[in-house]
C-alpha cells in the first residue's frame, strides 16, 4: 500500500482536493462533504457551447417544456403568492403578541392562539415547604402557543400569573434573610 498518488485528486461534488492517508489508503468518501467518490457521473450535453450559453439554452428550455404541456407561468404564481401570504399573515399576527415564543420542535415563532383558565377542580396544587404555599394557585391562567409549522402547541404561564409567582418567590426569599 505504498502507492504515491502523484496527481491530486479533486472531489467531484464539493471540488476539494483530497488528500490520500498513505497508510489507509484511497477513500471512500469525501472527508469534506460526505459525498461517495466512486459512483460520480457526469452527461455533458451541447459541448460546444460556453457557460453562459448553455445557462441561457437550458432557461429556454424549461419555458419551453411548461408551455409545451399546455401550461404556463402563471402555474407557479399561486405558491409564490399563497406563501408571501402566509408569511405576511404571519408576520401580523407575531407583531401583535406580547410574546413569541420559540418552537421547541421547529424553532418557528409560535402564534398565541388563547387563553385557558384553570380552576380549583381542574388543579390540584402542590405546596413546597420553603414556600408555605402552592406556587400557583388556581384560578390561573395558560397562554396556548401553536406553531404555525409543525403544529405543536404549548402552554405558558399568563403575564399577570408569571408576576405573581416572582413576587411569591421574592417574597419567601425575604422571609428567609
Amino acid at each position: 500500500m505504498s502507492e504515491k498518488h502523484d496527481e491530486p485528486t479533486i472531489c467531484p461534488w464539493c471540488q476539494t482536493e483530497i488528500v490520500w492517508d498513505e497508510e489507509i489508503g484511497p477513500e471512500s468518501h469525501c472527508p469534506h462533504c460526505e459525498n461517495e467518490l466512486s459512483n460520480y457521473r457526469t452527461v455533458q450535453f451541447g459541448s460546444e457551447l460556453d457557460d453562459e450559453e448553455m445557462d441561457e439554452e437550458e432557461e429556454l428550455e424549461d419555458v419551453d417544456s411548461w408551455t409545451d404541456t399546455g401550461r404556463d407561468l402563471s402555474d407557479l404564481r399561486p405558491y409564490n403568492r399563497d406563501q408571501l401570504a402566509l408569511e405576511e399573515t404571519m408576520a401580523r399576527i407575531l407583531d401583535e403578541q406580547l410574546e413569541a415564543p420559540e418552537c421547541p420542535t421547529c424553532r418557528e415563532f409560535m402564534m398565541e392562539a388563547g387563553t385557558q383558565i384553570v380552576t380549583q377542580e381542574q388543579f390540584q396544587p402542590r405546596t413546597p415547604e420553603a414556600l408555605g404555599e402552592p406556587v400557583v394557585s388556581a384560578p390561573f391562567q395558560l397562554q396556548l402557543y401553536v406553531c404555525p409549522s409543525c403544529f405543536h402547541a404549548q402552554n405558558r404561564l399568563s403575564v399577570k400569573d408569571q408576576e405573581r409567582l416572582v413576587r411569591l418567590l421574592t417574597k419567601a426569599a425575604d422571609l428567609e434573610d
